[in-house]
């Protein structure tokens, strides 16, 4: 007579992070770059992470409404940099996970290349506060400046697209 084999216990996940739910969120923003100047400037903004310490980024933010990510690109550029912007042409996206109060973030972000078109370097448009600082970086320093090498990586295509296509 045969026995059954108990079934090994089905493991839990040994992370915490694993036994969270996941939230799925997207943003747009990016580079905007006068184009007016011969070191091609880059807006950028610095914000204090969760850890205290301030990170150089891109801008960004979350599409509102029935926004595209191109519109919400152009909005989120504008509210935290203070500098107004046309789309010349998609970068590419990148995504990353996190976990905040109770579940992991899966983040997708596009971003886009644009053109300044006026406006001057604020911070005070941004209705959420989370930019810090703004600042005019040119395009050869921005890899050195940013904090994330998924947006210095956006940087490079900027300036490729900058040195070959305009």
């Amino acid at each position: 007579m045969a026995f059954p084999v108990p079934s090994a216990p089905k493991k839990r996940p040994t992370t915490p992070a694993a036994a969270l739910p996941t939230v799925e969120e997207v943003s747009a923003g990016g580079i905007v770059v006068d184009l007016g100047l011969p070191s091609h400037p880059v807006a950028i903004i610095a914000r204090i992470n969760r850890g205290g310490r301030l990170e150089w980024c891109l801008p960004k933010g979350h599409p509102e409404n029935e926004e595209t990510n191109e519109e919400a690109a152009i909005r989120e550029i504008e509210e935290e940099t203070g500098i107004a912007g046309e789309v010349l042409s998609p970068l590419g996206s990148i995504d990353y996970w996190f976990t905040v109060s109770g579940h992991r973030v899966h983040k997708t972000v596009h971003h886009f290349l644009l053109r300044a078109t006026g406006g001057h370097l604020t911070t005070d448009n941004d209705p959420d506060h989370e930019a810090v600082d703004v600042a005019w970086v040119d395009i050869d320093d921005l890899g050195r400046r940013l904090s994330f090498p998924n947006e210095r990586r956006i940087a490079d295509i900027a300036r490729e697209y900058i040195i070959h296509q305009l």
